[in-house]
């Protein structure tokens, strides 16, 4: 029979090549690779920047107790610098899930340090966290910026505040409220009766009455304690009519603001807030 095709039959054709099994795996090792990459960047980005997540729904008022710990190491760290504590912010109205609103928790530290570089105080402070917090400052486009994990999913923040002063944030993310948060306990101490000293010698003893706040200290020592009230308007002579109150134990007298100290209690003057405090070193 001849080569030549019959009419009615389509001539033979071999299978299609198929595609080679090595070609087909290595772009699937490539994919793997740059998914992976993509992954390693995404959670290095996240641990960098991101704040604590908030799992398991745990409670504003289980988080309340860490976030006042926090602060209480916070002030310890300060060391002997002038410290006060600022009253505690409830902000409601975040969404846990779409079923579940909540509210988020936030307490701060102020360390006035006039004439003191910001980063070298965020990072005398940092070192003296507790190691499991993973402390560090880094300088941004907006200044230093201390960072740190308090544990339960409360993050630490320091920042430069103006005026001579460091803000020490801690709070939580968005928590059911649960109980809600009960602050500490905040009965009048030492403090109280120097903030009092100090008003008289300002010429404002009718101010209004202080707020007290409180946190523990580690270790079970404290609690530190602050009270502290805002002057309308500020005192124009500050370091003058403080001076004979201070009795040579000024610790600072700028422009940013005056402190002494007063056996236990710290005395400061920083714009118009006035407030006196204990620490956590006795």
């Amino acid at each position: 029979m001849s080569g030549a095709a019959q009419p009615g039959y389509a001539p033979p054709t071999g299978p299609r090549e198929p595609t080679p099994a090595r070609r087909r795996s290595h772009w699937l090792l490539a994919a793997t690779v740059a998914w992976a990459v993509l992954l390693g960047v995404l959670t290095w980005v996240s641990v960098r920047d991101d704040g604590p997540t908030v799992r398991e729904q745990r409670t504003l008022a289980q988080a309340g107790p860490v976030v006042d710990r926090a602060v209480g190491e916070l002030v310890a760290a300060a060391g002997d610098r002038a410290v006060a504590l600022v009253p505690d912010r409830i902000e409601q109205g975040c969404t846990v899930t779409p079923l579940l609103d909540g509210a988020t928790l936030a307490r701060a530290v102020e360390v006035v340090a006039p004439g003191a570089d910001p980063r070298a105080v965020l990072t005398e402070i940092s070192d003296r966290l507790p190691a499991a917090w993973r402390a560090g400052v880094r300088v941004t486009g907006d200044g230093p910026r201390l960072r740190a994990d308090a544990g339960e999913f409360v993050l630490v923040e320091g920042r430069p505040a103006g005026d001579g002063r460091v803000r020490l944030s801690v709070r939580t993310g968005c928590r059911p409220v649960g109980d809600g948060y009960r602050a500490p306990a905040a009965q009048g101490g030492p403090e109280v009766a120097a903030l009092a000293a100090a008003l008289r010698a300002l010429g404002t003893p009718a101010a209004p009455a202080p707020v007290l706040v409180a946190a523990p200290c580690p270790g079970g020592g404290g609690p530190a304690r602050t009270a502290r009230v805002t002057l309308d308007p500020a005192p124009a002579e500050p370091a003058r009519a403080l001076a004979p109150v201070a009795a040579g134990t000024v610790l600072f007298d700028a422009t940013e603001g005056y402190a002494y100290r007063q056996g236990p209690v710290i005395v400061a003057l920083a714009g118009t807030e006035l407030t006196a405090s204990t620490g956590c070193g006795g």
